[in-house]
């Protein structure tokens, strides 16, 4: 992580440098959705999605760099019983309450992008583990609570270049719960769980509305996934219409999903939302959204 931060300090200070105009910017806002999917995955039902980053633009804004959080509060995050006994969980020795949940998530994002290319990471912490960050050998992650993960991505977008929507992403894990066993021995080791798509968005800019396509795949054995090999488990379709006013931008979005793989968010987390179950399990789901932006 050191290295990354260092990184995009040097990439910051060379911009900076640059006999270039240079304009501070920043994204916030937030969306209600009647689903949460991500990467083809459901996982969970009505949320709150806040959203808020920070930066600059230079170049006409073909060079950027965004550093914010992202947090998801989902209605069924949170789970209320009474009269269960507690217990202590088999691997890690702690007492779990079943009477009890909080399973909100947070991320921390970044990303650069010069001239088409983009870089950045993604750090994942889910309420109700044990670290938020997981910088831990692969040896100490194995049986324990620990609910984070950290990735980096690369990928290529034309839209920022030309009037072309087409977008590349790659996603690789490289720290977190992301594990896999040896065959032979049993031993834990490090899945390099990855994710890459393909998209194409394509905006009618006179009547505000966006109709935009991807098509998601995990190319090996992930736990993150959920697949044993290579999968497809992504392709989606999303309609998205803009309305611009003084301070504030509304949309209103509807996105349906297709997980031909049939791979859900079961296989990744300690905890599924409550009453959710046969739509985890559903190869096909959608979503209803409506965001503010200033």
């Amino acid at each position: 992580m050191k290295k990354v931060l260092v990184l995009a300090a040097a990439i910051v200070a060379v911009v900076m440098s640059a006999k270039a105009e240079v304009e501070f910017a920043y994204d916030a806002g937030a969306e209600v959705v009647s689903s949460y999917i991500w990467r083809g995955q459901y996982n969970g039902g009505l949320s709150f999605q806040p959203d808020v980053e920070i930066g600059f633009n230079a170049h006409d804004e073909k060079i950027q760099f965004r550093i914010g959080a992202w947090a998801n509060i989902g209605a069924s995050d949170w789970m209320f019983r009474k009269g269960q006994p507690t217990y202590i969980d088999a691997e890690s020795g702690d007492e779990i309450d079943p009477n009890t949940r909080f399973m909100p998530e947070l991320d921390i994002v970044g990303s650069f992008a010069i001239y088409g290319l983009n870089l950045g990471f993604n750090h994942y912490y889910y309420f109700g583990g044990s670290n938020f960050f997981s910088w831990r050998p692969v040896a100490e992650l194995d049986g324990s609570n620990n609910t984070s993960t950290t990735e980096v991505w690369a990928g290529y977008h034309l839209g920022d270049l030309t009037d072309i929507g087409l977008y590349f992403n790659w996603f690789t894990t490289i720290a977190g719960q992301d594990l896999v066993y040896d065959a032979n021995t049993g031993d834990p080791k490090r899945a390099w769980s990855s994710y890459f798509e393909v998209g194409y968005d394509h905006t009618f800019e006179s009547i505000g509305l966006t109709i935009g396509a991807v098509v998601g795949m995990s190319p090996w054995e992930s736990p993150i996934y959920g697949n044993s090999k290579f999968a497809v488990n992504n392709i989606s379709l999303k309609i998205d219409k803009e309305w611009e006013f003084e301070h504030i931008t509304l949309n209103l979005f509807a996105q349906g999903t297709l997980n031909p793989d049939g791979v859900n968010k079961d296989n990744a987390v300690l905890w599924k939302a409550a009453g959710d179950e046969k739509l985890y399990n559903q190869k096909l789901n959608g979503v209803i959204g409506l965001g503010f932006w200033f």
